[in-house]
This record gives structure tokens, sequence and C-alpha cells, in this order.
């Protein structure tokens, strides 16, 4: 069993307005060199969950974080105009919301961050302020989110 130190929050950064499968997700991931879907769970608009990678194989998710933590994707993060924002459906609120609880379960002492939360601290402030954000991923601020 890995030692799970991070639980890392996505979304697949496509417009609300698109369908986009777990499966969508595995052949952009091969695409793009990995060896499958980078995320061990994605949660569609429906709320389903569809699990990709077994939680003891590493992901390909955030680099630099992926021996240590599980990738959790969720469909969406971008509204219809392709501009990042906070698409998540209440079945994907509630989905996400009941598997990460589960997660803190098996892994208690995981901290749970968005993908941007793990861009570099420029000013070495102790925070990530959105100026230095790589990315918007996940498109919410899942530090002020409460999980079960």
């Amino acid at each position: 069993m890995r030692a799970i130190a991070l639980i890392v929050i996505h979304c697949s950064a496509t417009r609300a307005d698109s369908d986009f499968s777990a499966r969508d997700v595995d052949t952009a991931h091969r695409f793009r060199g990995f060896s499958s879907g980078g995320y061990h769970y994605y949660i569609r608009k429906s709320g389903e969950v569809e699990p990709m990678r077994p939680e003891d194989t590493p992901g390909a998710h955030a680099r630099g974080y992926n021996a240590v933590s599980l990738g959790v994707c969720y469909e969406g993060g971008l509204d219809v105009n392709g501009r990042p924002a906070d698409t998540r459906t209440p079945h994907q609120r509630r989905a996400l919301r009941t598997l990460v609880g589960e997660l803190l379960q098996r892994y208690p002492d995981a901290q749970v961050l968005g993908h941007r939360d793990l861009s570099p601290d420029s000013n070495y402030n102790g925070i990530v302020d959105p100026w230095e954000r790589i990315k918007e991923c996940p498109c919410f601020e899942v530090k002020a989110e409460v999980w079960e």
C-alpha cells in the first residue's frame, strides 16, 4: 500500500455544454504518452464516479506529487465560452464530497488540495496567490470546501 499524503482535485478543463467521459480522458492521456488515464477517479456531470487507476498505482496527474497522491477529476471546469468556472453540478458536488470523505477515511492524514494549489509559491508567503497559479484547475477553492 502506498503512503498517501495528498488527495488532489482536478477538472477535465472541458466546457460545461459538452460531454467528456473517463474513456475520453484515457484517450487524451494516452495520446500525451501516459500508460492510461492519469487520475484515480473521474466524476461525470451525472455524479457517477468512474474508477480509473487502482489506488495502489501512482497516478499521472500532478508532476512531482504522483507517488504520494490520489487524483480525483470532475468533468467540466470551463463555462460555455471556454473560460475557467466552477461548473460542478449538484450531483458532482455530492459525489465529490462523498468520494473525498471515503478517501479520507482510508487515508486520514491526507491533505485535500486543488491542482492549482501545487503551483510554486513564488513570493514565499506560504500561500499560492491567484497570480502565482500555473493553471486554474479545478476552478474552485478546494480548501474552502467541507470534506466529510
